[in-house]
């Protein structure tokens, strides 16, 4: 990691004492806030809700957003401020708001048609090339899906466990050729390797930093008042972008030690707000 970049980790005891300047929380999805392609836990929408009623809270995942739909939105329901969380798919490529009792796109920076295209080309002909385009009884679920930013090639398959991804490419080597192949070609877009099998192809200055600082605007604060969860901080990952950009990092290996900080903070918000 960069030294200019300050990541604190969710383990040290000092991190569960909410810093004075953070004024809103952002958090990944997978392996953040819940585990991987799996909805969130019930004391985890708990405390989510209970965030919701004292500040902003938006939760940001390279993801499409049908798995927000399967991970998330059921799970926070009406006992949080929904007005007060905001959805970003695709590393913020989308943004949805709670609006007339339903979760709606209200910004997208979508990929055209033709970039779609090309990028899908470009994906599956450089796999092939790479012996990275697996026999079919090897892929569970999509090898190649449209998130509508983002165009994202997954080797395994977008339905393949946790433990056949991460042991498929430990040192990230085989999709770290790929992206670099691909960007090559698509020298007018972004591409980025993205979870543990996964390469993405997005608009130019989308990811996790544009986000965070997207956010910013919105909220009208500054960046570095957001506190931003995520299990990706090494400088090749796709938390890391909200951590350059200036946001208030934390590194996480997994929801619980996410939950040990959000439940801390929950509870010196809610005394807080008692004095």
């Amino acid at each position: 990691m960069e030294c200019n970049v300050d990541i604190h980790e969710a383990t040290a005891a000092q991190t569960c004492v909410l810093p004075q300047h953070i004024q809103a929380i952002a958090c990944d999805l997978d392996m953040t806030l819940a585990l991987s392609r799996q909805p969130i836990e019930q004391s985890m929408a708990q405390v989510l809700c209970e965030l919701s009623w004292h500040m902003p809270l938006a939760i940001v995942s390279g993801g499409a957003f049908h798995l927000f739909e399967y991970q998330l939105t059921p799970y926070v329901d009406a006992q949080a401020n929904r007005k007060h969380i905001y959805l970003l798919p695709t590393s913020g490529a989308r943004r949805y708001e709670f609006i007339n009792d339903t979760w709606q796109c209200v910004q997208a920076h979508d990929l055209s048609d033709d970039d779609k295209r090309m990028a899908i080309a470009s994906l599956t002909r450089r796999a092939h090339e790479l012996g990275l385009w697996l026999d079919d009884s090897m892929v569970q679920g999509d090898r190649i899906e449209d998130r509508g930013g983002q165009i994202t090639f997954s080797a395994l398959g977008q339905l393949a466990s946790r433990a056949h991804r991460e042991a498929w490419d430990p040192q990230r080597v085989k999709k770290n050729a790929l992206a670099r192949l691909v960007a090559q070609d698509l020298p007018h877009l972004t591409v980025k390797t993205g979870g543990s099998t996964s390469v993405d192809v997005i608009a130019p200055g989308i990811d996790k930093g544009f986000a965070v600082r997207s956010l910013a605007e919105l909220w009208h604060i500054d960046v570095r008042s957001i506190a931003f969860f995520g299990d990706r901080m090494q400088n090749d990952g796709n938390d890391w972008p909200a951590a350059k950009e200036g946001a208030y990092a934390i590194h996480v290996n997994n929801p619980d030690e996410t939950y040990t900080v959000l439940s801390a903070w929950a509870q010196a918000l809610a005394q807080r707000k008692l004095c």
